[in-house]
């Protein structure tokens, strides 16, 4: 609890951000990662977490490169690279006081995808999260993740064509900016449909 306090304290301060969190993993939760996993108690980098959501890619990218600069002893984790049956963050693991706090770094849409994720396995079982449980409910998690890859590809995408457009020789600088404009709102919109989708089946799973 004191190095989770810490590594809180320290973000909020620095960083003017808000984490949300637990002090430590239940201790339920601990002995299904152990068996899970088959590794020893001292390896289990989530004990005490917590998380931060962003708007977006380029938010994410930032903030881990702030925890980055922030704690110096922290391995990172990017999860985006590689996700976990469909589940997909960076993960900064930062070692305080002899002990490892797990700061999750989210977009909006991966918080939302892992939301859908926790709802569907209070229904079906933890298994749904580590690619077990029913084919037809992997299925749809799997649909879920790719509308989430989909528009954060965009995301990368639109990163890349902005500073493309603004190089161009042959526009003038309002072509540019509506060049600019057209793409953010076409992002924009297509974020918001996915957020909006997927709020909606959480809102269905709920009742």
């Amino acid at each position: 609890s004191e190095a989770y306090e810490i590594v809180v304290g320290t973000i909020r301060k620095e960083l003017a951000l808000e984490a949300t969190g637990r002090p430590a993993k239940s201790t339920t939760s601990i002995c299904d990662k152990l068996r899970r996993e088959s590794i020893r108690l001292t390896q289990i980098q989530d004990i005490a977490g917590c998380r931060l959501i962003v708007a977006d890619i380029a938010h994410q990218d930032a903030v881990v490169q702030s925890l980055v600069g922030l704690f110096e002893d922290h391995t990172v984790i990017d999860r985006r690279e590689r996700p976990s049956h469909g589940y997909s963050a960076v993960h900064v693991i930062v070692h305080c006081r002899g002990k490892m706090i797990e700061i999750q770094v989210r977009t909006a849409l991966q918080h939302l995808w892992a939301e859908l994720s926790e709802k569907l396995s209070d229904i079906e079982g933890s298994a749904i999260k580590y690619g077990g449980g029913d084919a037809g409910v992997r299925a749809f998690l799997k649909l879920a993740y790719h509308l989430v890859a989909t528009v954060e590809s965009a995301e990368i995408l639109v990163a890349h064509t902005i500073p493309h457009a603004l190089s161009r020789a042959d526009l003038t600088d309002d072509k540019k900016q509506e060049l600019i404009v057209n793409e953010q709102e076409r992002l924009h919109s297509t974020r918001r449909n996915v957020f909006n989708q997927l709020r909606y089946l959480i809102e269905q799973i709920e009742g």
